[in-house]
């Protein structure tokens, strides 16, 4: 942190947001792993030995008592490893606004997190006056969003020749649409050919970035006791859709192996239940639906492997403080197939079939 912070105020800009990006998100991977390994969380693979990945530790800081770090804390942490991501293996222009506005709501961030779980500051360790500190006023993210939209539209006029500099700054754009989406979390050249184009057409930044509508920053306080929190003020739905007829403006490719990540016995494992008790309550809960919410069904040639995802996880941990699990067992048990017993009707909250439950068959 001190790293970033003192990179951010350097006077030399020769690989100063690379020096930013870099440190920023290292220093969040560490804090999160000091985190989990507070609350005795294992912060190391069991299979491969290795420490777990930036985006797991965010998952499980997200499920840990003492941390639980909310969806907007987990997208802007998303959003700067997105935007390292960037600009360590490729190109990208950051505006200045912009990067302001993510290196001190990063800041406000660590230190929520570090009085959260080890009840320090960060002025505790770094004098106030080194903090992140910008020749302009900290302004909203909308506004720097449409500038920026506007800047790339020049850049991308005929004749202009300065396509590289307009996709660069539409990869940090892409980037920062991870504080709204995991699936964002990755920019692909697909994804920027795809908004250039969109641009060069005349569409709206609405259309060519949906995921950027409703969010806003919360600024609270001048100078240098300044607090940004990157916030979802309410927007436009996200919808998956195959229709070729849709907008291609706004379509983003997502990785559903990084969404749906879960088998039945590890979503079972990650929920407490038995193996055996959370089939019941998947089907008590429908989360076998596949529909790409819950679950989604990948197949390989002849083999189906069905996955779930942390919607999915979320809801069994919910629906356990509520069901009696033994009355969901009685309901949604499997019978052997020469069976000729029937299961009672479910009554127990939030089931998907209700007294309309038919005996599940082996």
């Amino acid at each position: 942190m001190r790293t970033g912070v003192g990179a951010f105020n350097a006077l030399d800009d020769e690989g100063r947001i690379t020096r930013v990006l870099l440190s920023l998100q290292h220093a969040f991977e560490m804090l999160l792993k000091a985190a989990l390994e507070a609350k005795r969380v294992p912060v190391f693979d069991k299979r491969s030995g290795k420490s777990i990945s930036l985006e797991l530790a965010i998952r499980q800081c997200q499920q840990t008592d003492g941390i639980k770090i909310s969806d907007d804390e987990a997208g802007t942490i998303r959003a700067l490893d997105s935007l390292r991501d960037a600009e360590q293996h490729w190109y990208v222009v950051v505006d200045e606004g912009l990067l302001y506005l993510y290196v001190r709501s990063a800041v406000t961030l660590f230190d929520d997190l570090l009085c959260r779980v080890f009840g320090e500051r960060l002025g505790d360790h770094l004098p106030a006056r080194v903090l992140p500190i910008s020749a302009e006023p900290p302004q909203g993210l909308d506004l720097l969003v449409d500038r920026e939209h506007e800047r790339i539209a020049r850049l991308l006029k005929p004749g202009r020749r300065a396509t590289a500099e307009a996709n660069a700054r539409i990869r940090a754009l892409l980037a920062t649409e991870a504080l709204a989406d995991l699936d964002a979390a990755e920019v692909s050249e697909t994804d920027v050919r795809r908004v250039a184009r969109g641009i060069r057409e005349g569409k709206s930044r609405s259309q060519v970035f949906p995921k950027l509508t409703g969010y806003a920053a919360n600024i609270v306080g001048s100078g240098l006791t300044v607090e940004v929190r990157l916030v979802k003020s309410g927007g436009l739905p996200v919808t998956y859709t195959s229709d070729p007829a849709v907008d291609p403006a706004a379509i983003r490719t997502v990785d559903l192996e990084k969404k749906f990540y879960m088998g039945p016995y590890d979503l079972a494992d990650r929920a407490g239940v038995s193996r055996s008790g959370a089939t019941a309550l998947r089907r008590h809960l429908g989360l076998d639906s596949n529909d790409d919410h819950f679950s989604h069904r990948f197949v390989f040639g002849r083999t189906k492997h069905l996955r779930y995802s942390d919607n999915a996880l979320k809801a069994m941990r919910d629906a356990l403080g509520t069901v009696d699990m033994e009355r969901v067992w009685a309901a949604h048990r499997t019978l052997a197939s020469n069976s000729k017993s029937t299961l009672p009707p479910c009554d127990q909250p939030g089931c998907v079939l209700g007294s309309t439950a038919k005996p599940a068959q082996a």
